[in-house]
């Protein structure tokens, strides 16, 4: 501990009054020299009210330091003004746009303070007749415009062909290259985070647990190490966290398959795209095997898992996976192979390197562009703190180079998945956890980092005096990404922006929670 920060390792709880309350100036101070010259990564920056009325708003900052395995937490207090950040780290953009939405907080020289989800604020004012709200609408905003002859404006969405989820995506254009994408969220916003403030209850797992539903056992993992370390008597067994990450890998490469498969569809290549469609099935399957849900559902719970995995069903996944994993390495070798897949994805949508730090980009994307940021490694938890699959990296931030790490994301998880079911004895013990929570730490906050298929999840509970959540901060990796994506499509052509798209293939749900 500093004067400034409180350091702590991950899924771990401390009574909020050790984390050192600053100075707005030298909170400020502290972010930007934490983040500029240490090397810090943004995980959480949020707000939530005063203990008591009239103590205006609590600002609370929990930076990674991937080096040390360790976190740092700060705060301050504010009223209803803060100075940006943004134009000196660029890595706080979107949690200030988030903050000005949320708290109406007025964020003085942010370059670009518009709505990201277009949500009501999260504290209720008081009603006034003369002067009603006004109705928000996602989407119904500014945005970039750009004058000169040739010069147009494309808008895609948010309505989109298929099945995928509204989102709006603005491109400004001079001929067929784009010269900025906006892009424009808050169609699927549910106000999650302020649906779980009193919790938990009967209904807080569920809603984690569809937060974004193709990230369920992450999701369901990282809030259950919340309650853990809130309430140690929630002490999972090495089976159960076993398990947890069993559930996590397979999460991984059903997603990876499926989104790589998806890539092939979008350059017409055809033989990648039908058998990892099918893939993807397979492996939702095996999680099905487990605990009868494809997603993952109902799985992970607080203190442990609520299915056991026998040892008939660990050898029955074993051959089932190593079946599959031929099934997908043809697959892949077939797209891999072909001069005219590699052709539309090599140079296509770089992000650099300085880029994908500078705006804090996580998960496979962030390690396409070079980038060795991996909670499994960098802030082990759960299993991974004994057994993890093998680091995967790529260099060249484009579209092959995403393409590629999750090629060999896939390579490595299953492998790992493998040695784990082989070993899986009778002896193995994964007891249904408890259905009830004891009662959690009152006054504490606690910060559980996991590392979902799409990259860095962060989740921080601050509970009240009576051990229920004050608040509930949730950043999923889209949140983080999304601006990685606009960057991608900066002087391509306007046509590369499916495949630019596919290969970060991020939530709208996840980041309008």
């Amino acid at each position: 501990m500093t004067d400034t920060t409180l350091t702590i390792t991950n899924c771990t709880a401390i009574p909020l009054q050790r984390v050192p309350s600053l100075p707005v100036n030298t909170f400020r101070e502290t972010l930007l020299e934490l983040v500029n010259q240490q090397q810090r990564r943004v995980s959480a920056f949020f707000a939530m009210p005063g203990a008591d009325t009239g103590q205006g708003l609590e600002l609370i900052a929990v930076l990674a330091n991937d080096n040390d395995h360790t976190c740092d937490l700060t705060r301050t207090t504010i009223q209803d003004e803060f100075a940006s950040l943004t134009p000196e780290c660029p890595t706080f953009a979107w949690f200030e746009r988030e903050l000005a939405e949320q708290y109406s907080i007025a964020i003085t020289g942010h370059p670009w303070l518009k709505p990201i989800r277009f949500q009501p604020p999260m504290i209720d004012g008081a009603a006034d007749p003369a002067n009603p709200p006004k109705t928000i609408i996602a989407g119904d905003t500014d945005y970039f415009t750009m004058d000169g002859e040739g010069t147009h404006e494309v808008a895609v969405g948010p309505v989109h062909a298929s099945v995928i989820e509204p989102g709006h995506f603005r491109f400004q254009c001079l001929g067929e290259d784009v010269y900025s994408l906006e892009i424009s969220l808050g169609y699927q916003h549910r106000g999650v985070e302020k649906m779980l403030l009193g919790g938990p209850d009967r209904r807080t797992l569920p809603m984690i647990a569809t937060v974004s539903g193709d990230s369920t056992i992450a999701s369901t993992t990282a809030y259950a190490q919340l309650c853990e370390c809130l309430a140690p008597s929630l002490k999972p067994s090495p089976d159960a966290l076993l398990l947890r990450g069993i559930a996590a890998e397979l999460e991984r490469l059903a997603n990876h398959v499926g989104d790589l498969g998806a890539l092939a569809g979008d350059v017409a290549y055809l033989p990648t795209a039908s058998f990892c469609g099918r893939l993807r099935g397979e492996f939702l399957n095996m999680t099905a095997e487990i605990c009868g849900n494809r997603f993952g559902r109902n799985l992970v719970r607080p203190g442990g898992v609520k299915f056991a995995l026998t040892p008939a069903k660990a050898e029955k996944i074993f051959r089932w996976l190593d079946q599959v994993s031929k099934d997908v390495d043809n697959a892949l070798n077939l797209m891999f192979e072909a001069a005219t897949v590699l052709d539309r994805f090599e140079n296509i949508g770089p992000v650099s390197k300085t880029a994908a730090l500078d705006i804090g980009l996580v998960g496979p994307a962030a390690r396409a562009a070079g980038l060795d940021c991996d909670i499994r490694f960098s802030h082990p938890y759960a299993c991974y703190a004994d057994t993890a699959p093998a680091r995967s990296e790529a260099s060249g931030g484009d579209t092959l180079a995403r393409a590629l790490i999750r090629r060999r994301e896939i390579t490595a998880s299953t492998k790992w998945l493998k040695e784990q079911l082989a070993l899986w004895k009778k002896d193995n013990q994964t007891t249904p956890a408890a259905t009830a929570l004891p009662a959690l730490a009152p006054d504490s906050i606690a910060v559980s980092l996991v590392e979902a298929w799409r990259g860095e999840m962060c989740h921080v509970a601050v509970t009240d005096a009576q051990g229920a959540f004050r608040r509930y901060k949730i950043v999923d990796p889209s949140f983080h990404n999304w601006f990685g994506l606009a960057l991608s499509m900066r002087g391509e052509q306007i046509s590369h922006f499916p495949i630019c798209n596919k290969s970060f293939n991020l939530s709208y749900c996840g980041h309008d929670l």
